[in-house]
């Protein structure tokens, strides 16, 4: 068994599909002794840790990786001697510490190396490399903080070079205390209850590094100023809740004037009074954003961290993010507001001084009732994981008779992995070392992880390219069923998040890659003007994650595709069968392309399904009234995509994702990228639609400033076109049906939803909402038209 095989199998105990996610296990007992060495290196590489020595003839190590929801990485190490390395460069910006459970060891940076004890810590930036080193049986754990959660908090400078942290007395024991519980449950936590430890973490580390620094390290005079800030911050955000904190009270708890106080903070810039606002403001928004604070109203969440009134606070709030309490927590972005993320410093947005703060009020009750209606009564919002498993994807085809890998209740969260079936265009980049991508891609001579690749026949008997053909390409994760839902009645999918899905390629560690393939079925392929025409050209992108900047992607290489001859022995003259691996000794890399030209990143899911109800196997390919390849970069996070359920449970099907796109999808492909979403289901019953979706029998997506109203050349192609509908929709495309169809209905949304006549909704739709081309890739071309909502004053 490989070491990804047994990552998966020891996973799959603790990824239960309940709130347990983002856990990894691994022990050396799974392997021969043989193999031991080896798959426990491996095992830490993927973590950043390299295993410098060990004793072959007995070693042992397990490791438990648990990943809360804001990023902090824990890791559980027990072991026997051996040393190893922690370095963390790949993560610019995060910070390490590391708690010895057990044990002794012997820490060394390169210049200064240092005995700890049982308890004891050693903590640095993610760029400072430290070698441990244990004579005996141990136990560690590893904590790596990302930048985005240490830097609302962070004032004074963190230290270059590791420390160590003692844990006599002081915040540390209460730090070192709450650090051991959590490695004694790391098997077992959720990411519910890890929630406290994730406000509290910072704090605990801020001041046990105030509590150890000596007295050098603080930097003089300006350094004990700044220690001291820091411990007035400490006392700011334990008291935040509280609406009567002023500067007078901080000022005599901590024996200086409130002069100074105020000077303080003028030395970095703020004021007192701002500084409460903006991390009250941030606890607020925290708090909207998740889902164990889903049920409580806004009123509920502002008065709880010292705001006294609602209209002050939305002000603040829009003046701070950019956009209201209300569509903050109605469409959260996939990680910070629409504005800058939070920060210490003044705003920059400005507020939008049309809105009244009255109507603004109104507004935010009216969501609260609305999401009383949405949800269950009596029924907790649940946080489910679903990942990329053979057993939890199909692969190229939508069906109403699909087990479900999921069951879920409205209103409940799912964290779901998806694959794109474009990674072996570069399995070195996209595949390898990827537990779950190596799983689902598995493919040698006698056999493949997964049989079916389309809505063919399974013995190639058409074409002879492999099981399924290839008539239908989409890696789909699901389906989901939603309880309840049943024909007439409508599911709506909220995209919260959605990432880029890192290599596990330790080569690649940090980064992620997407693929571009200009093809056959592309627009653009018979209309060449170079030779060799009707080429097809694979171009492969770096995409960014977490920046600072918003992210982008860039053209790593490319190269015209060559016949290929797949595992089973078959020869691909064109990219005609999803997944065959690319051989890079059969291409030439063109690294030289697409110079000084950075493609801003648009995350979106290509494909979003509920199952069509149809009796046969669908082609993931064209989409259709039930949804499918909408191929559309607005169903991006903040979106909420509407489908019609066409068979009991809905049967909700995600795949083809996407980094980026233009409208069209011209060559064929967007830049395809395994990603990782936080989506959230509602269950609209028919009985209880509201006007927009009282008469919806297509995919609606609506965004924080639009609808957007998707049209299709045959809307219900399986219906329309007979026995062989899968095989003519491909003839009969054209944009004129396309956009005949995003018309007609455009037109009936207007009139039914926002009650004009024919009249009055033809001459808006031709001086005010924008038609565009989704695509004319996939044999059902799509044209959509873009409503804004600021077009209605009312």
């Amino acid at each position: 068994m490989s070491v990804q095989e047994e990552d998966r199998r020891q996973g799959a105990g603790c990824r239960s599909l309940g709130d347990r996610v983002n856990r990894l296990r691994f022990t050396t007992n799974a392997y021969p002794k043989e193999q031991r060495r080896d798959a426990w290196r491996f095992a830490l590489q993927r973590l950043s840790i390299t295993l410098d020595a060990a004793d072959d003839a007995s070693l042992y190590g397990e490791l438990i990786h648990f990943k809360s929801s804001v990023g902090i990485d824990f890791i559980r190490l027990t072991a026997t001697s051996q040393s190893y390395t922690i370095d963390f460069t790949i993560q610019p910006g995060s910070f390490w510490l590391a708690m010895l459970l057990d044990g002794t060891a012997q820490m060394t940076d390169g210049t200064e190396t240092f005995d700890l004890l049982d308890g004891e810590m050693v903590c640095a930036r993610g760029d400072a490399a430290a070698r441990h080193f244990f004579p005996g049986d141990h136990r560690l754990l590893i904590v790596r903080i990302p930048q985005s959660v240490l830097t609302p908090r962070l004032k004074t400078p963190l230290p270059e070079r590791p420390r160590k942290i003692s844990s006599e007395g002081g915040g540390a024991r209460v730090f070192g205390g709450m650090l051991r519980s959590l490695a004694d449950t790391i098997g077992e936590i959720t990411t519910d209850q890890a929630r406290p430890v994730e406000l509290a973490l910072p704090e605990f580390l801020l001041t046990s590094l105030l509590d150890n620094a000596p007295p050098r390290a603080l930097g003089g005079a300006a350094g004990m100023r700044a220690a001291l800030l820091e411990r007035i911050f400490q006392t700011i955000e334990m008291r935040l809740s509280d609406p009567n904190l002023n500067y007078q009270q901080v000022a005599s708890e901590h024996g200086i004037s409130p002069r100074y106080l105020q000077k303080l903070f003028e030395s970095i810039d703020d004021s007192f009074g701002h500084y409460v606002k903006v991390r009250r403001l941030e606890r607020c928004r925290l708090d909207l954003r998740s889902p164990l604070h889903v049920q409580k109203s806004i009123s509920d969440i502002l008065f709880q961290w010292g705001f006294n009134d609602s209209a002050s606070f939305s002000r603040a709030f829009r003046e701070q993010y950019g956009v209201s309490p209300r569509e903050y927590r109605k469409t959260p972005p996939s990680d910070e507001p629409r504005a800058d993320p939070p920060r210490r410093g003044r705003p920059t947005a400005t507020r939008d001084r049309t809105r009244s703060p009255l109507l603004e009020i109104e507004e935010e009750g009216e969501l609260e009732a609305e999401a009383e209606r949405e949800l269950p009564i009596g029924q907790p919002v649940r946080h489910h994981y679903l990942p990329v498993s053979p057993e939890t994807i199909h692969w190229g085809y939508f069906s109403r008779a699909l087990k479900p890998a999921l069951q879920v209740r409205s209103g409940d969260f799912v964290t779901v992995e998806t694959l794109t079936h474009h990674a072996n265009d570069d399995p070195e980049r996209m595949v390898e070392g990827d537990p779950g991508a190596e799983s689902v891609y598995r493919w040698d001579a006698e056999s493949r992880a997964v049989e079916r690749r389309g809505a063919g026949p399974l013995d190639a008997s058409a074409l002879g390219r492999g099981p399924g053909e290839g008539f239908g390409v989409h890696i789909c994760t699901g389906p989901i069923a939603i309880q309840g839902a049943m024909p007439g009645d409508v599911i709506e999918v909220r995209i919260l998040d959605l990432k880029p899905r890192l290599s596990g390629n330790p080569k690649f560690s940090g980064k992620a890659f997407g693929s571009n393939a200009a093809t056959y079925w592309g627009f653009h392929y018979d209309d060449l003007l170079t030779e060799p025409k009707q080429r097809e050209v694979i171009t492969i992108y770096e995409v960014e994650t977490g920046s600072a900047r918003p992210p982008l992607a860039h053209a790593v290489y490319s190269y015209r595709w060559t016949p290929q001859v797949d595992p089973s022995g078959r020869t691909h003259a064109r990219y005609d069968y999803p997944g065959v691996p690319v051989n890079p000794a059969t291409v030439e890399r063109n690294y030289d392309i697409l110079r000084n030209v950075e493609i801003p990143i648009r995350p979106h899911f290509g494909v979003i399904a509920l199952a069509p109800a149809h009796a046969g196997l669908v082609d993931s390919v064209p989409p259709a009234s039930f949804g499918g390849n909408l191929d559309n970069w607005r169903t991006g996070p903040g979106s909420r995509i509407f489908l019609p359920v066409q068979v009991p449970g809905g049967l909700l099907s995600l795949g083809d994702p996407h980094a980026s796109q233009g409208d069209s999808e011209l060559c064929g492909t967007a830049i395809e990228c395994s990603m990782t979403a936080l989506i959230q289901l509602i269950h609209h019953p028919a009985g209880e639609l509201r006007e927009q979706l009282r008469d919806l029998d297509y995919p609606l997506i609506e965004t924080a400033d639009e609808w957007v109203i998707m049209g299709f050349s045959h809307p219900d192609y399986l219906k329309e076109l007979g026995e062989d509908a899968q095989s003519e929709v491909y003839k009969r495309s054209s944009i004129d049906a396309a956009m005949r169809d995003a018309f007609r209905k455009a037109r009936r949304f207007l009139m039914t939803t926002k009650e004009l006549t024919e009249d009055e909704a033809i001459s808006l739709l031709s001086v005010g909402v924008d038609f565009g081309i989704s695509q004319v890739v996939n044999g059902n071309w799509g044209v959509h038209a873009v409503i804004r909502k600021a077009l209605f004053t009312a």
